[in-house]
């Protein structure tokens, strides 16, 4: 990928990964996985969960096969048979394994860049074994080419770490949220263990004690482990950091510092007390601080059970059990294709990976500038492909004179629909488009394919600059050459010009 424009000046590691890059974020640069051996390179260039640079291609689905869990999470509440609601927990349909398998092949044939299937709920896999390894042994059998993950409170996993290994999953999320059980208890109410249901600091020493031993397990077989964590404001926020340096010296290859979503609507403990959610920047500061112990994702959106589709979409209506009713897929048919598709994407990263920086002249004195945040719509495919009123989410990068990286995902709602304000809005007073200049708070610079007149003249009011100039771009180079030409025009010589509510 082709920077011209910038000076060499070695890009910010994080620390002990190797994963610092000149074009992306998340330790993600089209050479990021270079320093890893081949063989647990090849394991996650194509796991859109484990590489922020695999997500802009393929595309992951979670089958909603185990309902029961054994711990109980103050920021949980599982809904089955829900529709309307985006995040961990909920989904639609619950599946036997045998559903699992068809709704599977199904969408294997339809979306083939489709790379992985995870069991993440609605509640732990590894409280539902049975029906859990049941999906991955014939899956495996009938989908070889298929990853296979599971993601787990950790609460078993030392009692089903061989079972793991020998279905041949190489993946597993572990959600650990602390290793001090004084603010365990303030997270976990209770766990049920050996038969009886226990409460507060006991608690929560068991589940850390079996949560680091099945990681210390898992990495001894060669698993690789990504852990994730709530940020819980007040509660864990200033103790994540520790758990970010536990977890790597134990083997962990991943840290996903997620935000807790605590709207009350919900009905989460959290939400119905009033937990607030961490902002965008405090997310932010303690991502970076984390950091400098661990290789950090940024590209989590926090997924339904039951997810389908690229990251950021969500396919699964689609694929519901009534229609792929009767549906026969010819798979080994599916494989070919499957594979001519991967093999394409994969040429294209490979490339991209190969293609050297080009350096500006020796002796150029080279001219600093402030970081600037951007955002940019995109569907997928690392360029800049997306009208601005038809983006459900918006990827923010930071720019500034030593690279561009990947920040995270601020979340809204389309706006873009054919409709007038509905009815909550104007009651709220408030628009799809008020929320969406809310979400991208702390930007400066929106880039996308199109974008029309009102939502122009709204962002220029609020102080961020709309960019239609860059369409089909790809993302990292354009966002370099609008800092570059913010640079040069003198706007970075000041502090950010301050946001006002349009």
């Amino acid at each position: 990928m082709k920077h011209s424009f910038f000076p060499i000046v070695p890009a910010k590691a994080e620390s002990g990964t190797g994963l610092g890059c000149a074009s992306s974020g998340c330790g993600s640069a089209p050479d990021a996985l270079s320093h890893l051996p081949d063989a647990i390179r090849r394991k996650v260039q194509d796991h859109p969960c484990y590489s922020e640079q695999a997500h802009h291609y393929f595309a992951r689905m979670h089958v909603a096969v185990a309902p029961a869990c054994n711990i109980q999470c103050n920021y949980c509440n599982r809904k089955f048979d829900c529709a309307n609601e985006s995040r961990p927990g909920v989904v639609s349909e619950l599946l036997e394994p045998d559903q699992a398998i068809r709704k599977t092949l199904a969408v294997a044939a339809a979306v083939p860049q489709m790379t992985v299937l995870g069991i993440a709920g609605p509640g732990d896999p590894l409280a539902n074994p049975e029906r859990t390894f049941a999906t991955f042994r014939d899956l495996a059998e009938r989908a070889p080419d298929i990853k296979l993950c599971v993601s787990t409170n950790g609460l078993r996993l030392p009692e089903f770490a061989d079972e793991i290994a020998r279905h041949s999953i190489d993946h597993v999320t572990i959600t650990i949220n602390c290793v001090d059980p004084e603010i365990g208890a303030k997270i976990y109410p209770w766990i049920y263990w050996d038969h009886r249901r226990i409460r507060g600091v006991e608690a929560a020493r068991i589940l850390i004690e079996q949560q680091q031993k099945g990681l210390e397990m898992l990495v001894a077989k060669g698993v690789l482990v990504k852990v994730n964590s709530v940020m819980i404001p007040g509660i864990n926020d200033a103790h994540l950091k520790k758990v970010s340096k536990l977890v790597k010296a134990k083997g962990a290859f991943l840290h996903n510092v997620m935000p807790l979503i605590a709207e009350a609507e919900h009905g989460t403990y959290y939400g119905v007390m009033g937990q607030r959610g961490p902002t965008t920047a405090e997310l932010q500061a303690l991502q970076d601080e984390c950091a400098g112990d661990m290789a950090m994702m940024r590209h989590c959106r926090q997924c339904r059970a039951d997810a389908v589709g690229m990251l950021g979409e969500d396919r699964g209506s689609e694929f519901s059990l009534d229609k792929i009713a009767g549906q026969e897929v010819d798979y080994e048919a599916a494989m070919v294709k499957r594979k001519a598709v991967h093999d394409e994407i994969t040429a294209k990263l490979e490339a991209q990976r190969q293609q050297p920086v080009e350096k500006v002249g020796a002796g150029e004195t080279v001219q600093r500038g402030r970081p600037v945040l951007m955002a940019v719509a995109t569907t997928g495919g690392s360029v800049i492909n997306q009208h601005f009123g038809h983006a459900r989410e918006f990827l923010v990068y930071e720019a500034n004179d030593m690279d561009v990286r990947f920040i995270g995902h601020r979340k809204t709602d389309l706006y873009c629909t054919g409709a007038a304000t509905c009815p909550e809005d104007e009651i709220r007073g408030e628009s799809v488009l008020d929320r969406t200049l809310t979400a991208l708070a702390g930007c400066e610079v929106v880039l996308c394919a199109k974008i029309g007149y009102e939502p122009w003249g709204r962002l220029e009011a609020a102080g961020i600059q709309p960019n239609g100039e860059h369409a089909m771009e790809p993302i990292e180079e354009a966002v370099a050459a609008v800092w570059r030409e913010m640079l040069d025009s003198g706007k970075l010589a000041a502090p950010p010009a301050t946001q006002k509510r349009a």
